[in-house]
């Protein structure tokens, strides 16, 4: 059964989709564009990752941020109506975000979605619930409360609002107590205003990370650009920033490894839906 509602029109799907997914070793290709359904192998098969989460999103105009294989995600999706734009760099959610400036800037629907590629069992009915509490909060983060925390990062909330997201490196380091209380993790899944975007992604820019990572053997300094800076920004200037939770720790799972891989394809084999 499709569930229509009136926002279904005014929505705005960016979808990013540009990562090496290194953790999935053994496989060269954008992990976006692995089977839920295996054939040969568990990197052969049908019914892409990335078409299943395009199914579930709302009605509206949708942006794939691209740069690893890019042509492949392109093919894929070419019998859809959908707009590609390049992350010439990959510096961070955010520069994903900042590589879709033009279309924040040019579309006339006042509500977004920001989703990650490889999370594809989120229902269109979460996505929705996301975007209507856009008619209380300037921002709204999808979370999620799973057994085991991981080195997920955290929302650190008082009553309905959410304070800061925090990482695992800060987080680990709470008292027991502390990090008891937080049982909210960030899925990395929003719904924003346009108008917040349009604010505040120049402010972003002008704010980059300095990142260490290693490049060719040798330690590098990179900018880079975070959505949680986002929830910091706003936060700082009083802007409301909310939450709605997964139904599930497997609605909002990520599929970057082998292990998440070979879980997805068990869960989509019971309930290809």
């Amino acid at each position: 059964m499709k569930h229509e509602t009136p926002f279904d029109s005014e929505i705005v799907s960016i979808i990013m989709a540009a990562g090496r997914g290194s953790r999935m070793t053994g496989y060269s290709g954008n992990k976006t564009l692995l089977p839920l359904l295996s054939g040969n192998s568990i990197f052969e098969g049908t019914h892409l990752i990335l078409h299943h989460l395009l199914a579930n999103l709302p009605d509206g105009p949708k942006t794939l941020i691209v740069n690893h294989c890019k042509e492949d995600i392109i093919t894929a999706t070419s019998h859809l109506d959908i707009t590609h734009r390049d992350q010439p760099v990959l510096n961070g959610t955010g520069g994903a975000l900042l590589a879709a400036r033009s279309i924040i800037e040019t579309q006339s629907c006042s509500k977004f979605i920001i989703t990650m590629g490889d999370v594809p069992f989120v229902k269109k009915t979460t996505y929705l619930r996301l975007v209507q509490q856009l008619e209380s909060f300037d921002l709204v983060i999808l979370g999620f409360c799973p057994s085991d925390k991981k080195q997920y990062g955290v929302l650190e909330t008082q009553d309905d609002l959410v304070q800061k997201i925090t990482e695992w490196k800060y987080w680990k380091d709470y008292s027991e107590e502390k990090q008891a209380n937080l049982t909210i993790c960030n899925s990395g899944i929003y719904a924003v205003k346009k108008n917040i975007l349009k604010k505040y992604l120049p402010v972003m820019a002008s704010r980059p990370q300095i990142v260490y990572k290693e490049v060719n053997g040798k330690t590098t300094p990179i900018e880079e650009f975070f959505i949680t800076d986002l929830v910091e920004y706003l936060v700082d200037d009083g802007k409301s920033v909310g939450y709605i939770l997964a139904e599930d720790e497997n609605e909002t799972m990520g599929i970057d490894d082998h292990t998440a891989l070979l879980k997805a394809q068990a869960i989509f084999k019971r309930n290809p839906n």
